[in-house]
C-alpha cells in the first residue's frame, strides 16, 4: 500500500498603503496705501515746455458782448484765477461783481459775488481787483479794492454775504503760497505784504521804501505771483518791469523789462498780471502795448511775444490792454482782455 502526503502551503501578503496628506497654508497680505493729498491754495504748478507756442487766435470764453451787466457781458474784466475743470473766476470790476465761466458755456456767467450795486455791505463789493480761490476753505479771496478790504465768500451755495479778512487796505493783487500766508499788493503804499488768516499784524516782503525805481523800491505794484520757495514776483506798473524778491531779500532783482517804457522787445508798458510756470518762465500781461511777453529765467535781456502784439483791437488776434493772465492745467493761456470786455484763452499748439 503507498501513502501520498500532499502538504499545501498557502502565503498571505499584507500590503499596507501609506496616504500622506500635504495641507498648504496659503497667507494673503493686504496692504493699504494711503494716499495723503495735500490741497494747495496756490495756482498749481504748470508744467509748459520751454518752446511751447499758442494758437494766435485767441477765443473769447467770457464776456464780447460788449459793456454792460448782463450775464453774458464783463464791464473792464481785472484779475482771473483758473480752477482745476477749467472754471475762470473773473474779477468784475465796474460790475462789482465776481463771475464764474465754466468750461464750455461761453454763452452766459454766474454772479457768485457781489452784483447788487457798488457798496459796502457784506453782500457787496466796490472795484474788485482780483480774486483767487481757497481750496482748503472752498472760498473765494476777493480784493474789495475800493472798499479798501480783503473780502473772503463760501462758494457754497445759499451764501449770501461774505466776511473781511483785513480792513483798511490799499490792495490790488492778491497770491496765497502752500503754508496758507495771503500776500496782498498795496498800490498807494508801494510795498507788498504777507499775512497769516486770521491775524491783522503782517511782514513787508517787497518795497515799503515809498515810490521810486531803485531797487528796494516799487510804483504802483499790482500782480503777484509766489513760488513754491516764497519768492515774490511783482508786477512793478509804473516802472515797467517785473521784480522778484527772494524770501527774505530787502532788494527785488529785475526779471523783465526795466527799460523805461516802450514797445521793444527789451521793454514793457504798464505791467499788469504775471504767472511763472516750473521752469521759472515768466509770462506778462504788457498792457499797454497790447500784447502778453514770455521771459525765459537767466534771459533778463529781452522777452517773446506770445500772443497778441497786432495792435489794439477786438480781433482774435488782438488785445487792448490786458490785465489778469493764468493758464490752466494743460497750458492754455487765459488774458482778461480789459477794453475788449473779454476773456480770450489762447490754446497752445
Amino acid at each position: 500500500t503507498t501513502t501520498t502526503t500532499t502538504t499545501t502551503t498557502t502565503t498571505t501578503t499584507t500590503t499596507t498603503t501609506t496616504t500622506t496628506t500635504t495641507t498648504t497654508t496659503t497667507t494673503t497680505t493686504t496692504t493699504t496705501t494711503t494716499t495723503t493729498t495735500t490741497t494747495t491754495t496756490i495756482q498749481k504748478g504748470v508744467n509748459i515746455p520751454a518752446n511751447a507756442k499758442w494758437k494766435q487766435n485767441g477765443v473769447t470764453i467770457a464776456g464780447g458782448n460788449g459793456r454792460g451787466g448782463a450775464t453774458n457781458q464783463l464791464h473792464r474784466p481785472f484779475g482771473l484765477f483758473v480752477d482745476d475743470d477749467q472754471t475762470v473766476v473773473i474779477a468784475d470790476h465796474l460790475n462789482h461783481r465776481i463771475m464764474h465761466w465754466k468750461n464750455g458755456d461761453t454763452t452766459n456767467g454766474q454772479v457768485v459775488v457781489g452784483g447788487k450795486g457798488a457798496g459796502n455791505g457784506l453782500h457787496q463789493l466796490n472795484q474788485p481787483t482780483d480774486v483767487i480761490i481757497d481750496k482748503e476753505t472752498d472760498s473765494l479771496i476777493i480784493c474789495d479794492a475800493e472798499n479798501h478790504r480783503v473780502v473772503r465768500w463760501s462758494r457754497r451755495s445759499g451764501t449770501t454775504q461774505g466776511e473781511i479778512l483785513i480792513d483798511n487796505i490799499g490792495c490790488w493783487g492778491l497770491a496765497m503760497d502752500e503754508q496758507r500766508y495771503l500776500y496782498v499788493s498795496g498800490g498807494g503804499k508801494h510795498e507788498v505784504r504777507r499775512y497769516q488768516l486770521g491775524e491783522n499784524n503782517y511782514t513787508l516782503v517787497a518795497g515799503g521804501n515809498g515810490k521810486g525805481n531803485d531797487t528796494n523800491q516799487l510804483n504802483y505794484p499790482h500782480y503777484l505771483f509766489v513760488d513754491r520757495q516764497q519768492n515774490v514776483y511783482v508786477s512793478d506798473k509804473e516802472n515797467h518791469r517785473v521784480t522778484k524778491w527772494n524770501k527774505g531779500a530787502k532788494e527785488g532783482i529785475v526779471v523783465a523789462g526795466g527799460q523805461g517804457t516802450g514797445s521793444a522787445l527789451t521793454q514793457l508798458s504798464h505791467s499788469e498780471g504775471i504767472f511763472v510756470d516750473t521752469l521759472g518762465t515768466l509770462y506778462v500781461a504788457d498792457s499797454w502795448n497790447a500784447r502778453v511777453m514770455r521771459w525765459t529765467q537767466g534771459d533778463k535781456k529781452q522777452g517773446a511775444v506770445v500772443a497778441g502784439g497786432n495792435g489794439s483791437g477786438a480781433g482774435p488776434n488782438q488785445l487792448h490792454f490786458p490785465y489778469g493772465l493764468s493758464f490752466d492745467r494743460q497750458g492754455n493761456l487765459y488774458v482778461a482782455d480789459w477794453n475788449n470786455h473779454r476773456v480770450q484763452r489762447f490754446s497752445m499748439e
